[in-house]
């Protein structure tokens, strides 16, 4: 979709299916209703998850990226934590129609968002690429260095590169792919979909007042730091309430190390994932490689929902354990093959990691 119909199009789309799954679930009156509502609402945000960053990449200059990139996660935070709080104290229903309003207001203002510059230019429309970042960077401003750079760059990729699902695992495209797989089987491993969407659980099953938790959680999500330790901080209090030492300390320590946790996850690993997905992969494989990344993710965050509760009823501090050690070992995995990104144009990261001299020299010029 995102290659076929282009950035802001997909979001459109997305919108779509998000406003429909919502008001599917305010509006049930059957089980079966939620099931639509759930699915159209995972539709959309599946699509959102993957073609924002990839249009914030693609639009935001070289030295302004990490500021947008900072943005885009400071205002998930400001998102999840108003998600918090109107969940504490509204229905169901009631929270599903204010989760349908971003996607309304979003509907509105992408008709003075323009289109991704790189996506125009991908597609041929070379008039309408000038135009775009035109808009985007100024009427003065002289972009004739930016157009020739994304000229360059897809007149190679275009010349040496096929763009299907099997030539994703080509030699030269190896390196993206497995830190874009690898990012986000690190970001759901580590039990970021665990603790997020059973946080009531958790709270509950230590001792905790779900309300008070739910609501302080929602206003302090944008503090601190910790993930890997507050995983085995988690993992040994539930050791400690097993053993029945010090079982008053656990409900606090349970609450603060998941706070700790989410304020951490939503600080790196939450977000920079995507943003770098969006960067890494040049323009002839964005989409279909986009489309694997995304799919890792999604899936393997089921397959941790999906097992939690049974790992929590089978070992409270051994589940946690296993989350303290997957965070430990990405460590070495983001030290070892994750690239640095900062002060370089996408075409120049690409051209780095996809080993394209001709592009460097391209954008060099």
């Amino acid at each position: 979709m995102a290659g076929n119909i282009g950035r802001r199009g997909t979001m459109w789309m997305a919108d779509f299916f998000c406003i429909t799954g919502w008001l599917s679930i305010a509006l049930a009156k059957d089980v079966l209703w939620l099931d639509f509502g759930r699915i159209s609402t995972g539709i959309g945000l599946g699509l959102i998850s993957y073609v924002v960053p990839v249009y914030i990449g693609e639009i935001s200059p070289k030295h302004t990226r990490g500021a947008f990139t900072a943005s885009h996660q400071v205002l998930q935070n400001c998102g999840g934590a108003v998600v918090y709080f109107f969940g504490s104290s509204n229905n169901w229903r009631m929270l599903a129609i204010i989760g349908a309003l971003p996607c309304l207001l979003q509907v509105l203002c992408l008709f003075f968002v323009p289109e991704s510059p790189r996506w125009l230019a991908k597609v041929g429309l070379e008039i309408q690429t000038e135009n775009s970042l035109h808009r985007l960077r100024g009427k003065d401003y002289d972009i004739s260095r930016e157009v020739t750079e994304i000229r360059v760059m897809n007149g190679i990729l275009e010349r040496d590169s096929k763009s299907g699902f099997g030539d994703l695992f080509q030699k030269k495209y190896r390196h993206t792919l497995v830190v874009g797989i690898g990012l986000m089987l690190i970001q759901q491993f580590s039990g970021s979909a665990a603790v997020f969407y059973y946080t009531s659980t958790i709270l509950t099953k230590a001792g905790f007042s779900v309300a008070i938790g739910s609501t302080i959680l929602g206003l302090l999500m944008a503090s601190a730091a910790g993930m890997g330790v507050s995983s085995a901080i988690l993992g040994a209090s539930f050791t400690l309430q097993k053993m029945q030492l010090v079982p008053e300390l656990t409900p606090t320590f349970t609450f603060l190390c998941i706070m700790m946790y989410i304020v951490t996850f939503q600080l790196g690993v939450g977000g920079l994932p995507w943003m770098i997905m969006s960067e890494i992969f040049p323009m002839n494989i964005k989409v279909s490689a986009g489309t694997i990344v995304t799919l890792t993710s999604w899936l393997s965050g089921w397959l941790v929902t999906y097992t939690f509760n049974f790992m929590l009823e089978w070992s409270p501090q051994g589940t946690f354990y296993i989350f303290s050690v997957i965070c430990g070992a990405s460590l070495v995995f983001i030290w070892l093959l994750v690239p640095e990104t900062k002060g370089l144009t996408l075409e120049e990261i690409q051209a780095t990691l996809t080993s394209q001299p001709d592009a460097r020299l391209g954008c060099d010029q």
